[in-house]
């Protein structure tokens, strides 16, 4: 039975700045649009706001109006939980916990969706489909689903890890149920289900929202293909299948910018998708494979590749960073000097600004960097250490840190398996 506590703290002082409640950002596209932020660190490690002790998760934070949202797992408990921290002392304003089993799951290192807070309302899906709607400002449970129970999930080996989106009066996720129930569509507000779509295996990545032809279109990639469908009903529009491979490990989100598509897997490879104007459908600009992996192409593990100025920029399998011309998919760099070599290796990417060529990069290994990203090539302008990695994510005991950091009010906001941290980014005065 999950059950909420609440700590005896005043509310979260006003904010000033840019929230950052879902996944990746406010419009879900890795862009952070303050102003007045550092553009140098005085040390080798950034002096921390505050930091709280966590346990352990794949799960990046989120934060809005004050507040911020992480989900942990206790593995000693078998326990998964919901908690909000006040954004400027990251004491606990309340807890949400619940039972929950990683039987046969590959890395046991907690949930992988991050919290979607939206109209006061804050919306947490757990690995194994534990689905919480809570009151944002209390903890409350307004209603709950085991999804895996209800709709009997063909669990993924890596657990539910896509990022649930609201659009209008529904929350829509991926999570590979049967009887044609990849993807559901919930009442935002009650959690009754209102449709139900796809049978194809689940994959790990979330779904983002478009424009096409006049119409709002949800884009998702599921197992071994690309849909966009009806957010009000779940009806296909068009399909563009993948490669197959001996399994699925699509992780990154598409990426958007005009009329162009871009998607990009480590089974798969890369697909460059124009957007047909007059019609929801997609023609090929080029499509690559993940093999060989020194060839121009692009074939991540965990991290959304960034789409700026005509380029591709993303973390290649082995971590190396690498450009590609956006429309023509050659290669135009590649560097191992945000960090080294290894597999799987992760670094976030996120855009410093609507325009320019800077980007924030986190590092699996808890640094942080500031640098100019262009044709060119990789320009570090700053680098400084903002957290110390943990053994329990990465393969064969790596210290690494896997989760996608939250930019807001000025502040990063970080995680590791053992403490999530917050450090001013403003410019000094």
């Amino acid at each position: 039975m999950a059950g909420a506590t609440t700590a005896a703290c005043a509310p979260p002082a006003r904010p000033e700045g840019l929230d950052w409640p879902q996944w990746r950002g406010e419009r879900r596209d890795g862009v952070w649009r303050e102003t007045g932020l550092r553009e140098k660190f005085a040390g080798e490690a950034i002096p921390l706001r505050w930091t709280a002790p966590i346990g352990a998760g794949y799960s990046g934070p989120t934060v809005a109006h004050g507040r911020v949202y992480i989900t942990d797992y206790l593995k000693d408990q078998a326990t998964e939980r919901v908690l909000c921290l006040d954004w400027k002392t990251g004491a606990t304003l309340w807890t949400v916990a619940y039972p929950c089993s990683y039987e046969n799951f590959t890395y046991e290192a907690g949930p992988r969706a991050s919290v979607t807070v939206h109209d006061g309302r804050a919306y947490a899906l757990g690995a194994a489909g534990h689905l919480h709607c809570l009151d944002a400002e209390s903890g409350k449970i307004l209603w709950r689903r085991d999804l895996r129970t209800e709709y009997r999930i063909r669990m993924p080996r890596w657990g539910i890890a896509a990022h649930p989106i609201i659009e209008g009066d529904l929350m829509i996720t991926q999570i590979g149920g049967a009887d044609d129930a990849c993807v559901v569509a919930f009442d935002r507000k009650t959690g009754a289900e209102r449709w139900k779509a796809f049978g194809d295996e689940a994959s790990y990545s979330p779904p983002i929202a478009i424009e096409q032809a006049g119409r709002r279109l949800i884009v998702i990639g599921l197992g071994y293909r690309l849909v966009a469908f009806d957010p009000a009903s779940g009806a296909l529009q068009w399909s563009h299948d993948q490669p197959k491979g001996s399994w699925p490990i699509a992780i990154p989100a598409p990426a958007v910018v005009g009329d162009l598509l871009f998607y990009t897997t480590a089974h798969a490879g890369s697909h460059l998708l124009r957007l047909v104007r007059d019609r929801p459908a997609v023609e090929v600009v080029w499509e690559r494979g993940r093999r060989p992996r020194t060839d121009d192409t692009l074939s991540p593990v965990i991290p959304d590749p960034l789409l700026l100025n005509g380029l591709v920029i993303g973390v290649q399998t082995d971590g190396e960073l690498r450009c590609l011309d956006l429309m023509t998919g050659k290669r135009q760099w590649e560097t191992v000097e945000p960090m080294p070599k290894a597999w799987h290796a992760t670094m976030h990417l996120v855009r410093a600004g609507d325009s320019g060529d800077r980007a924030w990069i986190f590092t699996e290994q808890g640094n942080l960097i500031l640098a100019r990203l262009n044709a060119e090539g990789y320009h570090e302008l700053a680098r400084a250490r903002l957290l110390e990695p943990t053994p329990e994510q990465g393969p064969r005991g790596r210290m690494v840190t896997w989760a996608h950091p939250a930019f807001a009010y000025r502040h990063i906001f970080a995680r590791s398996d053992r403490e999530l941290v917050c450090a001013d980014l403003a410019a000094a005065p």
